[in-house]
């Protein structure tokens, strides 16, 4: 995961790892292997979480558009 999130650090992101854990949304799996392993899964309540996930990446990058551009992105009203 370190790889696919630019400048994370492996404090942050365990940090979030753990959070997510604790809100259920994944499951860490430790296994007694020499190197230690562990392993992460999205449990059912973190797989539903995914379409709510994909409308707000949608947003984001509506909105990194609309700053990009300096004016307003499709989709996007003024207020």
């Amino acid at each position: 995961m370190e790889k696919l999130i630019p400048d994370v650090t492996q404090k942050m992101l365990i940090q979030q790892l753990k959070r997510l854990q604790q809100d259920d949304i994944i499951q860490r799996t430790v296994y007694p292997e020499v190197p230690p392993r562990v392993e992460y899964a999205q449990t059912a309540l973190g797989h539903a979480l995914g379409p709510a996930m994909a409308a707000l990446i949608e947003w984001a990058e509506l909105r990194h558009q609309h700053d990009e551009k300096g004016k307003e992105a499709p989709g996007m009203a003024s207020e």
